[in-house]
């Protein structure tokens, strides 16, 4: 039984490998241009960068109302 238990595993090792070499592939420069591009034409949405306005801040301090 090892042996045929063997074989179906090498068969499954050979599928994932012949499924990761059609993958197409892109290469670290090209990948590191586009993200950077994309991360300058969005800078104006992202609140880590323009912040957040305080009228729409779900964080932000809670009034407390106070009777005397």
């Amino acid at each position: 039984m090892s042996g045929s238990s063997n074989v179906a595993a090498m068969r499954k090792v050979v599928q994932q490998l012949r499924l990761e070499a059609s993958v197409s592939r892109v290469k670290v420069s090209q990948a590191a241009a586009d993200l950077k591009q994309f991360c300058l034409q969005n800078a104006h949405h992202d609140p880590l960068l323009t912040g957040v306005s305080s009228s729409i801040n779900p964080f932000k301090p809670q009034k407390v109302c106070s009777f005397l």
